[in-house]
């Protein structure tokens, strides 16, 4: 059968089941087919309806959004050196390619006009969703003369998210939930070694670390957790944190501790002439340290006294050695915070520079979101703060100037119990941290 003849039979076939649709989806609702949460749904129904939504206005949302090109543009020439021209007479869109079904929405790629770049493509995202009535559209080009663009038709994120299915891939990498594409969103500390976390009150910060020590929790890998308000939060986690400080007097003789361990871990490298423990021999090779910050705010403020000011200063100084010198010797840093600017505190934005992976959630003002994502695209500040309250747990997650969309999963009391009992791993430390300052029992209590 010719080409152009199986175009046009599944052209027809995307008519008949849009225009029939009225009639077939309450006669299948009646008979109890769940048909709004039925895996078919989006290919019976939802697919050709946004395939021919595309189509139909493709022609009119390249000429309005500057895609198009003209083939005989209106030229006149007006004396001997000057040469007017007008508006494109016949504009042609770019040619696009069949758009491929996915999970939550479909692919398709777009031929690029000789001289055009994709970034005009990245600006008209934004008019796509309208014209096109979805969820959302992302842009990407990965090949010279071609952008591909990923649309997605509904929201995955909402409802609830289910558990990890089966644990992380990699030693240090964590299933915390699920990125807009319905993909698992894994949090990979040996490709990103110290991230941020922000948000506002209930956003779902600490639901988003508790996900996170579940998806360790197994893993040799000591965690160590410094909560300024009591332990109220990473206390629930007991007896599986390798050290855990309750007040900045703690948390200054904890993070002491762990700027003696990793110079402890440089001298191990230097005598074996490696670079980072990942190239040790697997009987010296440390165990790799997550150190957990919930409320950076806490270790910074202070009430004006000579001692607060020296514990803040003595905080800054030891996070910042600790974030500069501990992504190659196995020691990663996840804080956590409302506000992580200079307002806070001294030495705070020298910090947030060394901390590569960003998650913002729902922020009360454009500043807070900007302090988190501004530096890494200006679209991912603008998506932050249209997270909305009713979106607990939704975050723009961005790394290397690539961003998207996620959220994290609930972990229930259960959830916190179990990961209590379990045992850490043994002697974490090559050193071990000021008993005078920080005794890990004392801040359990």
């Amino acid at each position: 059968m010719p080409v152009s003849l199986v175009a046009w039979a599944l052209v027809a076939l995307l008519l008949a089941v849009v225009l029939t649709r009225p009639q077939w989806e309450p006669r299948l609702a009646a008979r109890g087919f769940p048909v709004r949460r039925w895996p078919w749904h989006w290919w019976l129904a939802g697919y050709p309806e946004t395939v021919l939504r595309i189509w139909s206005t493709w022609r009119r949302l390249a000429h309005l959004n500057g895609l198009s090109v003209s083939t005989a543009p209106d030229r006149r020439v007006i004396g001997r050196d000057l040469v007017v021209q007008g508006q494109a007479l016949r504009p042609r869109p770019p040619r696009l390619t069949w758009p491929v079904p996915t999970k939550n929405g479909l692919r398709l790629g777009v031929l690029l006009h000789p001289g055009q770049t994709p970034a005009p493509y990245f600006a008209a995202a934004r008019a796509m969703e309208h014209a096109w009535r979805v969820h959302g559209v992302r842009v990407t080009s990965t090949r010279r003369g071609q952008v591909v663009i990923h649309v997605t038709a509904r929201d995955p994120l909402t409802g609830d998210v289910p558990s990890a299915g089966s644990p992380a891939p990699s030693l240090l990498s964590a299933d915390v939930g699920r990125i807009e594409d319905g993909e698992p969103w894994v949090i990979d500390l040996r490709r990103v070694p110290h991230w941020l976390v922000t948000g506002a009150t209930q956003s779902g910060k600490s639901s988003l670390l508790a996900a996170l020590v579940l998806g360790l929790a197994p893993q040799p890998v000591g965690l160590v957790g410094i909560d300024c308000k009591g332990g109220m939060e990473l206390g629930l986690f007991g007896g599986r944190l390798s050290a855990l400080a309750t007040d900045r007097t703690q948390a200054v003789g904890l993070l002491s501790g762990l700027v003696d361990e990793i110079q402890a871990r440089m001298r191990v490298c230097r005598e074996a002439g490696q670079r980072s423990i990942w190239t040790l021999p697997d009987h010296l090779r440390p165990v790799p340290l997550v150190v957990i910050v919930d409320e950076l705010a806490e270790l910074y403020l202070n009430d004006g006294s000579r001692v607060a000011r020296d514990e803040a200063e003595q905080c800054g100084t030891l996070l910042l050695r600790v974030a500069q010198l501990g992504a190659a010797l196995g020691v990663h840093l996840v804080i956590a915070g409302q506000r992580v600017g200079s307002d806070i505190g001294p030495r705070v934005t020298a910090l947030r520079a060394q901390l590569g992976g960003r998650i913002a959630h729902r922020a009360h003002d454009e500043a807070s979101a900007e302090m988190t994502l501004g530096d890494i695209n200006p679209d991912a500040v603008i998506t932050a703060q249209n997270i909305s309250e009713d979106e607990q747990g939704v975050a723009v997650v961005a790394t290397g100037g690539r961003w998207t969309r996620a959220r994290s999963r609930l972990v229930t009391t259960a959830d916190a119990a179990g990961i209590a009992r379990t045992d850490p791993p043994a002697n974490p430390y090559l050193t071990q941290p000021d008993p005078v300052h920080f005794e890990k029992g004392d801040a359990a209590a």
